[in-house]
């Protein structure tokens, strides 16, 4: 595919992807070693209809854009949408939730995400594909259960 400033490749991740897909993930902000996702769990997704989307520079295969999809067969869920900083302001997230949303579809399934409420270009983006605020509640997580 190409935009208006670069010249890029969707992929499904591989086994492979791992290292750089973390280094992605940290410089991007949006994840990191310290959530827990391994590329075994990232690839055992995909039993269940998940998918990692990778976009990737044509040149050089440099991670530029990631969407994780998965699915407890309830609903789906958007984890880890970035797109490299450099690259951000030509839209490279329209294209990429475009391949998402098609993959979306095809579960048929409610769509979730949550996003940074002073995330204002994400917001938009979202809104954009027909996300709707869902309310006024806190989310909460345990990352180390084992700790309790």
């Amino acid at each position: 595919m190409t935009t208006n400033i670069v010249d890029y490749y969707f992929s499904d991740f591989t086994t492979s992807d791992f290292d750089k897909l973390i280094a992605f993930w940290e410089d991007t902000g949006v994840g990191g070693k310290n959530r827990g996702d391994t590329a075994d769990i990232i690839s055992d997704s995909g039993e269940n209809g998940g998918r990692l989307i990778l976009m990737k520079l044509d040149a050089t295969n440099e991670i530029i854009g990631s969407a994780w999809v998965t699915t407890d067969k309830r609903r789906t869920f958007l984890h880890y949408f970035a797109i490299l900083k450099e690259y951000r302001g030509n839209g490279l997230a329209n294209d990429l939730m475009d391949v998402v949303m098609e993959h979306a579809q095809l579960l048929g399934l409610q769509f979730r995400l949550e996003v940074h409420e002073d995330n204002t270009p994400a917001l938009e983006l979202y809104k954009k594909y027909g996300f709707e605020y869902l309310g006024d509640y806190n989310i909460y997580i345990n990352r180390d259960i084992q700790k309790e």
